[in-house]
Parts: structure tokens; C-alpha cells; sequence
């Protein structure tokens, strides 16, 4: 159980300590600026957060006194030559036969640090980060120095290696409206799990693309979808263009691993060689964002549910949270303590965390909700904070 929670708000940083029974907001850090993406590594207690610098543009900075003080470091950058196909929404006189429609492309430049992710106890100074255009860079230095992972950008499925040429295969990654502050619509990384107990071997997810592995530290990549169920793409079961809103995995059982996805929720108990879906719609239990996995028994997991597309809100005008204890089966729904009239919000894809018995939830209404019983009963920490990107526990 942890001491800490830190938010990324559209306004800043914001950590709550734990003090006695209490939980305590710090005066905001960052103020004014958004920030994607907040959390502590756990290897030697550095603070790091994702700045949205509208002026600026992205940028990290990183915290070795427990949030007193913060240095924004030097922004990751594209290397000279990164290109990459670009996607459009599709139009109703889109033709993917006609020469207009053939490969489009821009040189990339960083539009989001959309999370940070660490290296095993074994890689000290290991840093990864998922951007958008969906960029992995890693950083073996404690974050002074990145390099974009190239086996993953060149990869087939992006058209293969836009470094040396034209495109040599079919771009199959599709664009994400997480970006649509900027007026564009590209792929972003959005989640990037590090096995603990073999740190060579890695899973990343893009929206759009899917869930995607290497077992050999970032030097091949796989794709791991298979099972999952894209709905409105005409062929269902297709390989690539999977919208996983949000890919996590058990720390102890790393083999079991738990997705939140546009199209329902998804569970693999084998390491993502294949998924399963165990969505449960009549209980609600299906669209959202969020996911969490608990630490030591890779069947249990919770999600906060949301309305779909249509209106992207509280189910009803009421937030529940959902948990499994039997890899999705079955599912109970909990309450208590939560709004039950009148309630609009929604849980971003990193805004729900998980630390031994204790949950958090933070939403884009600006309410933080603790749970100190697995998720069974709930208490308001605050009403009046900004609209909530991320919540991770410290």
C-alpha cells in the first residue's frame, strides 16, 4: 500500500500524501501547464511528469526530492529522416484505389509524451516513453538522453523503413483522437508494460494498431491480437487496427494481462498469444478506459465503466466500479460511496490505479475517489481539482 498518489491534471501536478487516516493534496506543481502522464519509480523514488506544454510543446520533468523541487529536461526528439504514413479520417468519396489514395507522408515530430514506463531493478536508469506519432523511445541514462526505438517505427506493419525509401508494405496503424487538440489524427503509444521478471522482454499498445510484443528488448516486434474483436472494421478478427484504450498485466503472473478496449474488455491468461473477451454489456460492463490488474493474482481486475461512443459519459448518470476475481467470468458492480444522479464523468485511460487493497480514480470532472476495500466502497478526496488525465499510486 502506498503513501502517495500523484495526478496529471489539465493543469498541473497534484500529489496527495498519506497522513495518518488523511489524504492530503500538496499546493499543484507545473500549475497552468497539462500534464498527460504522472508517477514515481519505484527503483529509487524519482517523480516524473508528462508536460502538454502548449507554447513549448512536450516535454519531461522530473523530480529527486519527492516533488519539492522540478527540472524539465532537454525534449525527446524524432532523429533526422523519421517519417511516416500519414492517415486520414475516412471520407464518404474515400477510395484506397485511386492514386490519390496512395501513402502520404510527414516527417514526425513529437506531438505528445503520452506515458513513461520503467526499466527491471536489474536496468537502472532504463526509461521508456510512448509518444504520438507513435514513437517508443528509451532512455538508459535516467532520462538525459532518448533514442527512438527503430526496429518498432520501421516495422512492416507501418510500411517498413521510411529511412531508406518509399513505402515497401501496407501501413496497418491508424490514428488516434487523443490528438485531436492539434488538429490531427495519428497514432500514439499509450501503454508499455516492462515484464518483471525478464526485462528483455516488452509489450507495447497503439491506438490504433494494437498490442504489439518483443521478447528480445525492442530489437524484433510481434503482434499480439489475436482473439481480439474489432467491431466495426470489416474484417473482425484482422490482425492489425485494434483500439486498445488501455493494455496492463499482473506483476507476479505477467502472463496474465488485461485490456480495456474501444470495443469491449479483453483478458489473456498466456502472455497475449491470445485474448478473450469478457465483456458483460448487460451489467454495463463493457466500454471504457481504464483498467487495473491486481499485483498478485493475474484473474482479478477493475474498470469503471462509461457509456460508448455516442456519449462517452457515466452510465445512466451514475459511476460504478466493476471488478472480477475469475479472469472475467463473472463481474460485481460496486457503488457505494459513488454519485449515483446527475453524473457526467468519465475515467481517462491511465486515470484508474491499483496498490494492494487501496483503488483511485480521478475524472475528466476533476473528482478523486479512494477505495480502501478492493474497490467495494468509495470516498470523495476532492471535487473542485482539474479534469484528471492520470492516476498513479507512488
Amino acid at each position: 500500500m502506498s503513501d502517495l498518489i500523484l495526478l496529471g491534471t489539465r493543469k498541473g501536478t497534484i500529489i496527495f500524501d498519506r497522513i495518518n487516516a488523511d489524504w492530503r493534496p500538496r499546493p499543484i506543481a507545473h500549475a497552468g501547464i497539462p500534464v498527460c502522464y504522472a508517477a514515481r519509480d519505484p527503483r529509487d523514488g524519482t517523480l516524473w511528469a508528462s508536460l502538454d506544454h502548449g507554447h513549448w510543446g512536450p516535454k519531461l520533468s522530473r523530480s529527486r526530492d519527492d516533488g519539492a523541487t522540478w527540472a524539465d529536461l532537454t525534449s525527446l526528439k524524432y532523429p533526422q529522416g523519421a517519417r511516416y504514413i500519414v492517415k486520414y479520417l475516412p471520407t464518404p468519396d474515400f477510395n484506397p484505389e485511386s492514386p490519390s489514395s496512395q501513402p502520404e507522408y510527414a516527417n514526425a515530430s513529437l506531438l505528445k509524451i503520452w506515458n513513461i514506463a520503467f526499466g527491471s531493478a536489474k536496468q537502472p536508469g532504463r526509461l521508456y516513453a510512448g509518444t504520438i506519432p507513435g514513437g517508443l523511445f528509451v532512455s538508459n541514462d535516467d532520462g538525459d538522453n532518448w533514442e527512438l526505438n527503430k526496429p518498432l517505427w520501421n516495422h512492416p506493419s507501418r510500411g517498413g523503413d521510411l529511412f531508406a525509401g518509399d513505402a515497401t508494405s501496407e501501413n496497418q496503424w491508424n490514428g488516434t483522437p487523443a490528438s485531436i487538440d492539434y488538429g490531427i489524427f495519428e497514432p500514439g503509444i499509450h501503454s508499455i508494460i516492462v515484464n518483471p521478471h525478464n526485462q528483455n522482454h516488452l509489450y507495447v499498445a497503439v491506438s490504433t494498431a494494437g498490442v504489439i510484443e518483443s521478447t528480445n528488448s525492442g530489437q524484433t516486434w510481434q503482434s499480439r491480437s489475436r482473439g481480439m474483436l474489432n467491431d466495426y472494421m470489416p474484417d473482425p478478427e484482422s490482425e492489425w487496427g485494434h483500439d486498445p484504450h488501455f493494455v496492463t498485466s499482473c506483476k507476479e503472473q505477467p502472463e496474465h494481462l488485461w485490456q480495456q478496449n474501444h470495443c469491449g474488455i479483453f483478458y489473456s491468461d498466456n502472455g497475449a498469444k491470445s485474448w478473450k473477451k469478457v465483456s458483460i454489456p448487460e451489467l454495463g460492463v463493457n466500454f471504457g478506459f481504464a483498467i487495473a490488474a491486481d499485483a498478485h493474482d493475474g484473474h482479478t481486475a477493475w474498470v469503471v465503466p462509461a457509456s460508448a461512443d455516442s456519449a462517452r459519459m457515466a452510465i445512466d448518470g451514475g459511476i460504478f466500479v466493476a471488478r472480477t476475481s475469475d479472469g472475467g467470468q463473472t463481474w460485481q458492480t460496486f457503488r457505494t460511496g459513488l454519485p449515483q444522479h446527475n453524473a457526467y464523468d468519465i475515467v481517462l485511460r491511465h486515470g484508474l490505479d491499483v496498490s494492494g487493497d487501496y483503488l483511485c480514480f480521478g475524472t475528466t470532472t476533476g473528482n478523486v475517489y479512494l477505495s480502501e476495500d478492493r474497490g467495494e466502497t468509495w470516498q470523495c478526496l476532492g471535487s473542485n481539482f482539474p479534469p484528471i488525465y492520470s492516476v498513479r499510486f507512488g
